[in-house]
């Protein structure tokens, strides 16, 4: 399967996942208007890309793989909504379309958001997740700590703390480490759980690839809004600038990003090496990842 190929069938694929799980009737129909609006606007499917192929490679059954592909989307999803708030970004387009709270209000974005958020643990925790009970606790342990005050949140915290500030290398990387990376890897794990997988080896081998590719989707975020424009990356062009946030190309300058995403490439390459041919897929998406227009 080539990579264009696998990004269609299991963007697809989780989408219909979704689509069947979110079904369910509420008392309040706008709030999961909101929600699907968030769920259903164009995005890329990364992290769902990264359990299926994960799982895929460690030959699981990709059935066991759907509940975690869908919870950690809704993560994704939830995290981009609230991201795009006044109060934090401050953003009107996320992938060419007006955001969340533009489209319906503020307060029902921040409760679309709060709800995915809650979804997401329903999903892996609920009966329609065939992997075992232990490896269900697994699941939502490992995307809880990706999420929250240890992950994602404690990255965006510390993003909006740091505006207007110099910040060292180190602090930026784990930064993004944080921010981006935590739910990359967890992807990554959500993948080797479904999957049922025991080999440690592989799993060290994933996670080294999962935190270049981490690194690198955001190092390329920073270096697109400055080179990329706003019909393409389908959101504002120059909004870190603007805002004088921390990025690699400005403490770096865009040659030394450029060198930095390049570095970044080839570490996901090499770790991807132990799996020989079968790792051809993710070496398609390293590549996929430092070469995207959007």
């Amino acid at each position: 399967m080539a990579l264009q190929t696998a990004i269609k069938t299991y963007h697809h694929r989780v989408d219909e996942q979704l689509k069947n799980s979110l079904v369910h009737n509420s008392i309040e129909p706008l709030l999961q208007d909101a929600m699907r609006y968030a769920l259903f606007n164009g995005g890329k499917r990364v992290r769902p890309l990264l359990v299926y192929l994960v799982n895929q490679l460690l030959n699981g059954h990709i059935n066991h793989a759907d509940s975690a592909a869908c919870a950690i989307e809704c993560v994704h999803s939830y995290s981009l909504v609230h991201d795009d708030l006044p109060a934090m970004d401050d953003d009107e387009l996320r992938r060419g379309k007006p955001t969340c709270h533009i489209a319906f209000d503020e307060a029902t974005a921040i409760l679309a958001g709060d709800a995915l958020q809650c979804f997401a643990f329903e999903l892996l925790s609920s009966a329609s997740n065939p992997a075992k009970a232990n490896t269900k606790l697994q699941m939502v342990s490992v995307l809880a700590k990706a999420s929250g005050d240890k992950g994602m949140v404690a990255g965006q915290a510390f993003d909006l703390s740091h505006v207007d500030k110099p910040l060292a290398l180190e602090q930026l990387k784990q930064m993004h480490a944080h921010k981006t990376g935590a739910l990359i890897n967890a992807a990554i794990e959500l993948g080797y759980l479904s999957a049922e997988c025991i080999d440690t080896t592989a799993k060290a081998a994933l996670r080294a690839y999962g935190e270049a590719i981490g690194l690198a989707f955001q190092v390329k975020d920073d270096i697109l809004d400055i080179e990329g424009d706003t019909d393409t990356l389908g959101k504002p062009q120059g909004s870190d600038l603007e805002q004088n946030k921390p990025t690699y190309p400005a403490l770096l300058g865009m040659e030394g990003a450029k060198a930095k995403l390049d570095s970044l490439h080839k570490a996901a390459l090499e770790a991807m090496q132990p799996f020989g041919e079968q790792g051809k897929l993710l070496r398609e998406l390293a590549d996929y990842i430092v070469n995207r227009s959007h």
